[in-house]
């Protein structure tokens, strides 16, 4: 009995090492990431603060409420002075009472830099900015903006 000699049957063990050799190819791209460079710094009260945009994506769906997600480098100031903190982006900063209401929006990570997951519109216009409002243990409320970019703008 003759074996068959299909095209199958030669060429299915390359698929097999395209299979192996793919988790390479993403463990590559997740370990060398590319970010959009950093903003420029603003200095509020003691902090002096630069936010950094993860990509250039415009803002996704998380948990019924769309957000951008952003890491914020505090290079002057101790943040564990900081109490709460969080991010939203609109035309003005959102009160802090109702920036309380829900888990998105605050600040967490380590004193080498915070994510947040800013609180977004789904579209986003010339008009917004990022809006960053910090409460320090003292119960003082500090507020800054930054421009968003023309390449945030789709």
């Amino acid at each position: 009995m003759a074996r068959s000699n299909s095209f199958w049957q030669r060429h299915k063990y390359k698929l097999n090492a395209l299979v192996l050799l793919l988790p390479l190819w993403f463990l590559y791209q997740s370990l060398t990431p590319q970010f959009p460079p950093a903003w420029p710094a603003q200095q509020v009260g003691e902090f002096e603060i630069a936010p950094m945009p993860l990509n250039l994506e415009p803002p996704y769906a998380h948990h019924d409420e769309y957000v951008k997600d952003f890491m914020l480098m505090f290079s002057k100031g101790d943040i564990r002075t900081i109490r709460q903190g969080y991010v939203n982006i609109g035309p003005a900063a959102l009160p802090l009472a109702q920036l309380q209401q829900s888990e998105e929006g605050i600040l967490h990570g380590s004193r080498h830099g915070q994510h947040v997951h800013a609180i977004a519109p789904a579209h986003l216009s010339n008009t917004d900015k990022v809006w960053l409002t910090l409460q320090t243990w003292q119960g003082t409320t500090l507020t800054t903006s930054w421009r968003l970019p023309a390449e945030l703008l789709h």
